[in-house]
């Protein structure tokens, strides 16, 4: 595997961590609601901001999922691309071979 793919897989597991930091910062705020420590309107308004970097670190990783696939295809391709190339040259070989 190349450094590129572990490199996006280190981040995808970074972003999912982040959202579950995220997460559990709602239930913290739940709870501050429930003691009444902050209020209904203003844990409403926590929240929406908690979900929407929520949605966007979900939208990252899906960006990184659909680059991890594409390189994993460059990179079968390229290894086809290389065995195609090995067989043309056992193929000369041979054929120079029974040539002489």
């Amino acid at each position: 595997m190349s450094r590129f793919l572990k490199r996006l897989e280190k981040n995808i597991e970074k972003l999912e961590k982040n959202i579950t930091k995220e997460q559990q910062r709602i239930s913290h705020l739940e709870m501050k609601c429930e003691s009444n420590k902050i209020t209904k309107a203003e844990f409403n308004i926590k929240k929406k901001q908690v979900e929407e970097h929520i949605r966007a670190m979900r939208s990252r990783i899906q960006t990184l999922k659909g680059g991890m696939a594409k390189e994993k295809r460059h990179e079968g391709e390229k290894a086809e691309e290389k065995q195609k190339k090995q067989d043309e040259k056992e193929k000369k070989k041979q054929s120079k071979e029974s040539e002489e």
